[in-house]
């Protein structure tokens, strides 16, 4: 998340809780942040784009079939699953994806004692 969009988050929420309490002036807020009032509402009148969109469904696909692998999945069988629903996505697009969700696989090495008899 960007800073200039927890200053807005921050905004609208300290809007919404106080709003009920006594009446707030957004405008003065705004001032106090050094925040624009024209780009606040720019911001709040948003509309995400269909490329973010389908970043977000990507990683809930991302974040659900991790999960029901017990975090075991690094991004090649995770591009592999997303693949065969018929999602063209490559490794390394997953791979970014994971990162910005904070996930990586879990990998488990198996230790070998080789004894030997005297």
């Amino acid at each position: 998340m960007k800073v200039t969009e927890a200053i807005y988050f921050e905004v609208q929420n300290k809007c919404e809780n106080l709003g009920k309490e006594r009446r707030v002036s957004v405008s003065v807020m705004l001032y106090i942040l050094g925040v624009s009032r024209s780009r606040y509402n720019s911001w709040l009148h948003h509309l995400t784009s269909n490329q973010q969109k389908r970043k977000k469904l990507i990683k809930d696909k991302i974040k659900e079939i991790y999960d029901k692998s017990h975090q075991n999945y690094g991004a090649p069988k995770i591009a592999k699953e997303i693949q065969k629903t018929g999602e063209k996505i490559s490794e390394r697009t997953v791979g970014k994806y994971m990162k910005e969700l904070g996930i990586k696989a879990h990998i488990y090495k198996t230790i070998y004692c080789h004894y030997q008899k005297f």
